[in-house]
């Protein structure tokens, strides 16, 4: 079973939940910029968490099936059509060869995620099949997608008809929104701010750049001014840290942040609220943030995918 791109406006590439244990090396993590999105996906059509699929932002897609295949659509900001029919996101579908399937992009979110049943067949390297852009591997030969590709998955064990029809309740969903209050766990450069600047942080509203990118999303505001004015040796880094440089403008970590780093941290976005951030808009969405610590910002997380591996239960 496969699907053919047809037409591909935006920014496309084959992500799973990202390259673990190679930090050290000065390997990037990359994965999925909506890790929750990823997970929805693969669990609607009973694949593992860690599958890979497409990753698709910034623009358009179309997609044709070369063969009947099952697939599930989740994200943010796009509207899903399936042949002759309009369909809503976070839900799994049965296409047939020839069908074609269009994300056509909104006007809020970024990102949507397209799992096919068995998984997108890619060949891992060190040990994911994400694709990292900058460094030219993983995924489909280490680039982004484009027309003319074909996507194969292996054959599935189950009937695809018990695989499709399934919905994830709007309940499950993280509370995605155009003015999103992220979680922020303070440190481990905090000492390096006044209390003026943390309550700053936590008390304005920031837009983001159109620079951003996977890399990192660069915030705007009134700028942090540090207390501490000696350099910071560099030090490792992780997908929500917030660096601030020299001008004072956040910048939060995403998933091909570096492995290292050497602006200070004022804090990290809390992982059950990476999806908010990810999804969010540059110069239109309004990001807040609000101060929480390690305790309450691993039960939201813990809760977020337990809801998610509930789901994936009932279905299997």
């Amino acid at each position: 079973m496969s699907l053919e791109i047809i037409e591909l406006a935006g920014l496309a590439t084959i992500q799973d939940t990202g390259r673990a244990g190679w930090k050290k090396f000065g390997v990037s993590s990359s994965g999925a910029m909506d890790a929750f999105a990823l997970r929805a996906a693969n669990a609607l059509i009973g694949n593992a968490p860690h599958c890979a699929a497409i990753e698709i932002g910034l623009g358009s897609a179309v997609f044709r099936a070369t063969s009947d295949c099952v697939i599930a659509v989740a994200g943010v900001g796009f509207a899903l059509s399936i042949y002759l029919w309009d369909l809503p996101l976070w839900g799994s579908y049965y296409v047939r060869a020839g069908w074609t399937i269009r994300l056509d992009k909104l006007d809020s979110g970024m990102w949507a995620y397209l799992a096919l049943l068995g998984s997108v067949q890619t060949d891992p390297i060190l040990g994911s099949a994400s694709t990292n852009l900058r460094a030219r591997f993983g995924g489909l030969d280490g680039r982004r997608l484009q027309a003319g590709d074909a996507l194969k998955a292996a054959q599935p064990s189950r009937a695809r008809s018990d695989l499709a029809a399934r919905i994830v309740p709007a309940s499950a969903l993280p509370a995605y929104s155009d003015r999103p209050v992220l979680d922020v766990i303070l440190g481990p450069q905090e000492e390096y701010f006044t209390p003026e600047n943390i309550a700053m942080l936590m008390s304005q509203t920031y837009v983001m750049h159109p620079t951003s990118d996977r890399m990192g999303y660069r915030l705007e505001g009134s700028a942090l001014t540090r207390n501490e004015k000696k350099e910071l040796i560099s030090e490792g880094m992780t997908m929500g840290a917030i660096q601030v440089p020299q001008n004072g403008q956040p910048i939060v970590m995403m998933a091909d942040a570096p492995t290292t780093g050497g602006y200070p941290k004022i804090g990290t976005v809390a992982s059950a609220d990476l999806p908010l951030l990810a999804q969010c808009v540059p110069n239109k969405s309004a990001i807040r943030f609000r101060e929480t610590t390690v305790e309450k910002a691993q039960k939201k997380y813990r809760d977020q995918i337990t809801a998610l591996e509930a789901l994936a239960r009932r279905w299997a």
